[in-house]
């Protein structure tokens, strides 16, 4: 490897991504409060014109308001409809579909968990049994067997 790979980078570029997100934090929020200033600017506004307007005016602009709200409401009551629609839909998917898929997979594993049983039973004891019977021997035929060093067992 060569010493190249190993060099580290500047702070400076580690933090310059920081100060320009909080740069754009501030941006956003500037905007924020320029747009509630001038929101809060036309409520006064309208309230001031609609006191020093003639009765006739201030029941038109609270008829159009009444108009405003009841289409609203329409609005809202829609898209509470289409929320339940979803959320029926969202429930039909779960029971329908999702759970199928959980009982295959509970299924497979419980086939897994057979077959993991099965090879250790008949395949992996077997072997270690061997594997101790065939250490013993060793370890007998070492001891029986004439050496002129004495081995040490591992």
């Amino acid at each position: 490897m060569s010493e190249n790979e190993f060099e580290s980078k500047p702070i400076e570029s580690v933090t310059t991504p920081t100060v320009a997100k909080e740069s754009a934090n501030k941006g956003k929020l500037i905007g924020i409060i320029i747009a509630i200033v001038v929101l809060l600017a036309l409520i006064t506004f309208s309230l001031i014109s609609l006191f020093r307007a003639d009765q006739e005016t201030t029941s038109k602009v609270r008829d159009i308001f009444i108009i405003i709200m009841a289409l609203e409401s329409l609005l809202l009551g829609v898209a509470l409809i289409i929320l339940i629609i979803q959320i029926a839909v969202l429930i039909n998917v779960l029971k329908n579909e999702i759970k199928p898929i959980l009982d295959t997979t509970n299924e497979t594993i419980n086939h897994l968990r057979g077959t993991t049983t099965f090879l250790s039973n008949n395949l992996v004891e077997p072997v270690m049994k061997m594997n101790e019977y065939s250490a013993g021997l060793k370890r007998f035929v070492d001891i029986l067997k004439p050496s002129g060093k004495s081995r040490k067992p591992k």
